[in-house]
Parts: structure tokens; C-alpha cells; sequence
């Protein structure tokens, strides 16, 4: 698939002839799609029970159809009849670690590399202490932490406190830059893949092999591209990686996120958590630590559960999908959507801040647009769920599990009729 040429949107307002023939393409696209299937596994639905195009779900995944079922039998029945029992009868105490091997083929990850549990802001403390700790451990000169300097805001805030527990100093490099910038004094580079704002996919191969040539380690934040591209953790030798499961894997609000720990630097994880359940004999409640082998040393305390095991199920909508042929699916929607918006949005009303090359393009459309607040406020009653950041972005998330054509083709129209009503 070669990359687009043309998404400036607003080149041509939408014109009878143009719909006819948008709306005609999306049906052929949709009716070749292999991934076409998986929509079914989703509730797509409003509370009236009507069609909705959900266009959100790079900030919260759409219900799999087969968890409410899931969360009913493990409250009736693993909770409320076995009770203490489900900790060994029901797996509950295993769920972290065979959660994250569900995980682990989705972002190329060989089994026994990832713990699911506790938040996203947790597992980057842990994971950049520890990228801190093993760099000093080789070389104590190493003392710069770089920091891709468009992260989101809570990596920004965890990493500058990292820096304090650790003595060492937080240093903001454009993503594009780190290459560069790393050094004899860094001692670990936290970059978020693809930009929660833009959308923008960051160059993970090139960067990790920069910071490991620097003697450096890596920790990558996951959020916005695991179960929408392929990751290659381990083809790429990344140290260590953590992620939501709220997003792409569709696993709820809350859902916990994962901590990931290439195999070969488990020994020397040092986490500034150590809780018993990470301990290597959690039973015998010793007052002194000593870590697990493997994953489960990513682990802190007793995990949620209820959530856990609602991820568990979502995570069976994945059983069986390519993710190469997720991410060709989701490039293919979002040209077709920009094309869309260049089709039915009155020229020069929005700008693409997301990059046209698919080298450097995630699963989202951002669309800078003066009015965004309102515009995406109408959008929403009219059924076209994206959101909103300010100032000015509109943003689309497009998840290939379960967005059609249709729907980029409907929701770029919506979005020229709203426009062209505020214009008017």
C-alpha cells in the first residue's frame, strides 16, 4: 500500500455527483474487507438502539459483545459462590501473567515478557526507575533522562518525578531528535509511539537502535498504537514498554494497563514498587524482599479483578486477527476519510496535523479546525462520536476491528454539513 498524496482536506466541497460516488466506494471497500466480520463482536449501538459512528476509540474501546456475560459469571459464581475459593480454583491469581501473554502477541512480544495490572502511570514509574537504576548499575555518569518533549502530560509528570527518586535530570527532545541527542551521560529515553495529540507514529526501530548504540535503554509508552499497528517489541529489542488496554484492546474504562520486560533484563528489574506479590514467595509474608523471576516481578499488589477478567474476555475478539492486516486496514480508512473530507468539507475550514506519510501516521485523524469544541459538540448529536482537544484539534480515532468505510464516509460528510451550517 503506497503512501497518500493527496490529504489536505477542504480541496473540493462536496458535490451530489462526488457523494454519490464516496458513498459507492465505501460499499466496495466494506464488502472486501476481511476484517469486516469482527463489527459484529461489538456494540455499536446507542441506548435507543440506533446506529452510532463511533470514532472514539483511540480514548475508549467499544464493548465486546461476550464481557457483560464474562462479568456476570464471575461475580454470581467466582465470587459469589467460591468466593476465596477462585483465587486457585478460578486462575485469579495467574490472571496478570495469562493476561499478559493474551497481550503479547499483539505487540510482538514473546509469552513471559508482560504483566497486566495497576495504571499506565504506574508501570511508567516502574519501568523508567528501573531503565535509571540498570544504566547507573553500568556506567554511573549516566545521569540524563530524555524525555520526547510532545509526551503526554502524565509521562511528562511521572518522569520528572522518576528523576527526583533517582538523581538524575529530565532533558525534552522533539521525537525526531533523540537519535541524535543521546549520549554517554543517558541512561534511559521514554517516547511515546504514536502522539496522543497529533497522531503522529514515531520511529521506534531508529530510536531504540540509537539509544542501545548509546549504551541507553529504552521505555515506550504503547498507548495509542498497540491493537492499531504492529509494535515488535522483541523484534526491535526494546528494554521495556507499558500501555493502556482501555484504547485499541477494548478492555473498559479502567481497564489495567501492562508492564512489559524484555526477557533478558528480568534479572536486573529493580522496581520502586516491590509489593508481595511481586515477592518470590508471596505466602510467606517475609519482611525481606526478594524479588520473582520473570513477569510476575512487574507486579505491585493484589490486581482489580473484576477488570482483569472483563480484559481477559475482551481480549478474545483478537484470537486469530493479523495485526499487520489491522494496520493495513486502519492506513486504508484514514486516507479514505481524509480523501472523504477533502470530498465534503468547504475548502480551507479544517487542517490535517497528522502526518500523510504512513511511516509516521497511527490510527487517528487530527483535524485542526477554529471552532473544534462546538463542531465536535454537534458532531456528537448527530451520531458521530470523536472528541475534542483544545485549543482547536478535532480528533478521529479509527479502530479496523470494528470501523467501516461507511462510517469514515458518513462522518466526513456529517462533519462538512455541520461546517457548512456554521458557515452559512
Amino acid at each position: 500500500m503506497s503512501d497518500a498524496t493527496e490529504n489536505t482536506p477542504g480541496n473540493t466541497p462536496g458535490n451530489a455527483v462526488g457523494n454519490t460516488a464516496l458513498r459507492e466506494e465505501a460499499a466496495k471497500l466494506d464488502a472486501a474487507d476481511a476484517l469486516a466480520g469482527r463489527r459484529e463482536a461489538f456494540v455499536l449501538e446507542d441506548e435507543k438502539g440506533e446506529r452510532v459512528v463511533y470514532l472514539d476509540g483511540n480514548s475508549l474501546g467499544a464493548l465486546p459483545r461476550s464481557v457483560p456475560a464474562r462479568v456476570a459469571d464471575v461475580v454470581e459464581r467466582e465470587w459469589g459462590r467460591l468466593r476465596i475459593r477462585s483465587w486457585t480454583e478460578s486462575g485469579w491469581w495467574t490472571a496478570p501473567e495469562r493476561v499478559g501473554d493474551l497481550i503479547a502477541p499483539i505487540v510482538g512480544a514473546a509469552p513471559g515478557q508482560i504483566v497486566a495490572g495497576d495504571s499506565t502511570s504506574v508501570n511508567v514509574l516502574k519501568a523508567v526507575v528501573a531503565a535509571i537504576r540498570m544504566a547507573r548499575e553500568d556506567n554511573p555518569a549516566r545521569t540524563d533522562l530524555l524525555v520526547d518533549a510532545t509526551t503526554f502530560p502524565t509521562d511528562g509528570y511521572i518522569a520528572a518525578s522518576a528523576a527526583r527518586l533517582t538523581g538524575a535530570a529530565v532533558r525534552a527532545i522533539p521525537a525526531e531528535g533523540i537519535p541524535g541527542s543521546v549520549g554517554p551521560r543517558t541512561a534511559a529515553v521514554l517516547v511515546n509511539h504514536v502522539d496522543y495529540r497529533t497522531g503522529e507514529l514515531h520511529d521506534l526501530p531508529g530510536i531504540t537502535a540509537a539509544a542501545h548504540e548509546a549504551g541507553a535503554y529504552t521505555v515506550w509508552d504503547l498507548c495509542h498504537s498497540a491493537g492499531a499497528l504492529p509494535v515488535g517489541l522483541d523484534e526491535h529489542g526494546v528494554d521495556l514498554a507499558v500501555g493502556c488496554t482501555y484504547k485499541y484492546l477494548n478492555g473498559g474504562p479502567g481497564a489495567p494497563a501492562y508492564l512489559y520486560v524484555r526477557s533478558g533484563l528480568q534479572p536486573r528489574f529493580d522496581s520502586p514498587l516491590p509489593g508481595w506479590h511481586s515477592h518470590a514467595d508471596p505466602f510467606g509474608m517475609s519482611h525481606e524482599y526478594e524479588p520473582a523471576d520473570g513477569a510476575p516481578r512487574g507486579r505491585v499488589g493484589t490486581p482489580d479483578i473484576l477488570s482483569m477478567l472483563a480484559l481477559e474476555e475482551a481480549l478474545r475478539v483478537w484470537d486469530g486477527v493479523d495485526v499487520a492486516a489491522v494496520r493495513a486496514k486502519s492506513l486504508a480508512l484514514t486516507d479514505f476519510f481524509l480523501r472523504c473530507v477533502g470530498g465534503y468539507v468547504p475548502a480551507g475550514r479544517v487542517e490535517s496535523v497528522t502526518p500523510a506519510e504512513h511511516s509516521r501516521r497511527g490510527s487517528q485523524i487530527a483535524l485542526r479546525c477554529p471552532d473544534a469544541g462546538e463542531v465536535m459538540a454537534e458532531l456528537v448529536a448527530r451520531g458521530v462520536v470523536g472528541d475534542f482537544r483544545r485549543p482547536d484539534v478535532l480528533r478521529f480515532g479509527f479502530t479496523p476491528l470494528y470501523t467501516s468505510f461507511a462510517d469514515a464516509e458518513l462522518a466526513a460528510r456529517v462533519l462538512g454539513e455541520v461546517l457548512a451550517e456554521r458557515d452559512a
